[in-house]
């Protein structure tokens, strides 16, 4: 009986989940599938290649944090305009996350493009992953500007419910990718063989794939005015908001992802070993909890949406019944991940020390990603799309910048700790903030309507 109730919701509430949720998590399965075929060529390659090209990936990391930080922030007033069905709105809405969005990935560009060697130094003073690293970074380069100018658009998709065009751009995507990779990095057939520059080609050539569907997509879509100069004329009104509401979204996301990037230049500090093994927990843990952060962007575009139509108690009731998911969902792909583990370091030619490390890991990995999710569904969907961003700003930085990074910081280079323990140590970040995002979840006072 207890059961029946905690998952008890409003009717109609599972099928409008699963109707956003089941191809997100398609796409999510198909990036991370991507990001495991690199590792898993690059790591039959050879481990310096493996773990150099994990490190440069660092920038790409953090332009995945802005992606996701930029998405959250679009959501945020997109969602409940497209609620209010006001597409002209949503089109400015894009144009606002177009302009950010390129100027940092533009400049991304130019830094890996002219001075890979000192991009590549921030994570890393080892002279082999250095100079392997910097190769990488110079061939990935152009790809950071093409997502520059898809990815924004993909998030408004989105937010349109328009799910299935990044399921489908992923689908394409990953089979070039995959071909792709397989002839640079190895040299198959009339290709050279490139080692982790091929990866790096194969990566560029795959965004600007991706960035043509989206050019064609966006002159046959019906969603939004196809108007260019409409889209960037942006009323003063609208920047407000944006500031008020949806930049500290971006802000946390930011902060957050340069904290959690700090984790991979300690142990790009330490050990070759650390490094390679933290390459492979990374693509393992991003393939168990596609489910999870499918739920969370779900949640995001039907709360939005309520909350845009003023359904505000539906938008409450909705509220609890995605947390409620999530924290199955967590608890299910811990399992899973667990199941796993044992099987994920035959994949790979590691040392014997990586490989020790990489057991371990995963065990660590079970319980770190049910914080990470439930957490995300509650700072990332539910405070930002019910109209409170600073709060989950205040509450990341605060536990990464004052708690996380220097635990990580004592741990590793002044009590010179185990680099297991040290990983670990800055594995409590989550759990370290969950009580105060229940709390505040559970005042009750978060949400908001937006739209003027």
């Amino acid at each position: 009986m207890k059961s029946r109730n905690f998952l008890k919701v409003r009717d109609g509430f599972y099928h409008e989940l699963f109707v956003l949720v089941i191809p997100i998590v398609i796409q999510n399965l198909i990036t991370s599938a991507v990001s495991m075929a690199d590792v898993v060529m690059l790591g039959r390659l050879d481990q310096t290649s493996l773990s150099a090209s994990s490190l440069a990936g660092q920038v790409q990391f953090l332009l995945n944090i802005v992606f996701f930080g930029l998405a959250s922030a679009l959501t945020i007033l997109a969602s409940q305009y497209w609620g209010k069905k006001d597409t002209a709105v949503v089109g400015k809405i894009l144009g606002i996350g177009l302009i950010i969005s390129v100027v940092l990935c533009g400049l991304a560009t130019i830094l890996a493009l002219f001075i890979p060697e000192r991009v590549i130094s921030i994570w890393t003073n080892i002279p082999e992953l250095q100079a392997a690293g910097a190769k990488y970074l110079r061939y990935v380069a152009l790809s950071y500007l093409f997502a520059g100018f898809s990815q924004p658009y993909l998030s408004i998709m989105k937010a349109c419910e328009r799910v299935m065009l990044s399921t489908m751009i992923s689908a394409v995507t990953l089979g070039a990718n995959i071909v792709l990779n397989a002839c640079l990095i190895f040299g198959l057939g009339p290709f050279p063989r490139l080692g982790i520059i091929g990866a790096a080609i194969a990566t560029t050539i795959v965004r600007g794939i991706e960035l043509l569907i989206c050019i064609i997509d966006f002159y046959r879509q019906k969603a939004l005015p196809r108007s260019i100069s409409n889209m960037f004329n942006i009323p003063g009104y609208l920047v407000k908001d944006f500031i008020k509401y949806c930049l500290p979204a971006f802000i946390n996301d930011a902060m957050w992802g340069l904290a959690f990037n700090m984790n991979s230049i300690i142990m790009g500090h330490l050990e070759t070993d650390i490094v390679a093994a933290n390459s492979i927990v990374t693509v393992a843990r991003d393939l168990v909890t596609t489910v999870g952060f499918g739920i969370s962007a779900a949640s995001s575009i039907m709360l939005g949406k309520t909350i845009g139509e003023n359904r505000l108690e539906d938008a409450r009731s909705d509220a609890s019944s995605f947390l409620k998911v999530a924290f199955l969902a967590s608890v299910i792909q811990g399992l899973v991940l667990l199941a796993i583990s044992p099987i994920i370091p035959k994949f790979v030619n590691l040392s014997e020390t990586a490989n020790h490390y990489l057991k371990i890991m995963l065990l660590i990995n079970t319980v770190y990603q049910m914080g990470q999710i439930i957490n995300t569904v509650l700072i990332a969907s539910l405070f930002r799309c019910g109209g409170d961003s600073k709060y989950g700003m205040y509450l990341d930085i605060f536990s990464m910048w004052f708690f996380a990074v220097p635990l990580g910081l004592i741990s590793a280079f002044v009590l010179k700790l185990p680099s297991i323990i040290v990983y670990l140590l800055m594995c409590t970040d989550e759990f370290a903030k969950m009580p105060f995002a229940l709390w505040h979840y559970k005042k009750g006072n978060w949400i908001k309507n937006l739209t003027r």
